[in-house]
């Protein structure tokens, strides 16, 4: 059983809530999410708000901030082999109670079909909230192009502007 080591990002004005399934172990490295080079989710959040992509944890922490964005996972704990979303096992979710106090969330999107499937599981019993699926950003979402993905992810810079 891994535990979840990164705590959820998120400030008093987040408007948005991205969650993913479960950190990958470049990401459990780096103790902050998205930490594998080859996930394109920086690229494609920076090139949707039109900033530069974030290389540091602060630029990235920066970013979010500026652009309302609060990020975390679905799972709190599970059993996973690497990082295999396909071997993920014994999922406990986490309580996003913790983000849901603390800011208005407007939209609660999942960075794909892992995370949608552990939220709709898991999450949406609990808090009665649907959450907008979006492309993974992952590499192995090879059939997805990075310009698809940003046309994709573009509904997330919608929701804040409409949201804010």
């Amino acid at each position: 059983m891994i535990v979840h080591p990164i705590p959820p990002f998120c400030e008093a004005d987040s408007r948005v809530l991205i969650l993913g399934s479960f950190p990958s172990v470049k990401s459990r490295e780096a103790m902050f999410f998205y930490g594998h080079p080859q996930n394109r989710f920086w690229k494609v959040a920076a090139a949707v708000f039109g900033d530069p992509v974030p290389e540091t944890i602060p630029r990235k922490k920066a970013f979010l901030k500026k652009n309302h964005i609060a990020l975390w996972d679905v799972i709190h704990s599970c059993d996973i082999t690497g990082s295999s979303d396909a071997s993920i096992k014994n999922v406990v979710p986490n309580d996003l109670g913790v983000i849901l106090k603390k800011a208005d969330i407007r939209q609660i999107f999942v960075n794909g079909k892992t995370a949608e499937k552990y939220y709709k599981k898991y999450i949406f019993p609990v808090l009665g909230r649907d959450a907008v699926c979006l492309p993974s950003t992952s590499p192995a979402n090879a059939a997805w192009k990075q310009e698809q993905l940003v046309n994709a992810w573009e509904t997330v810079r919608i929701a804040v502007k409409d949201k804010a």
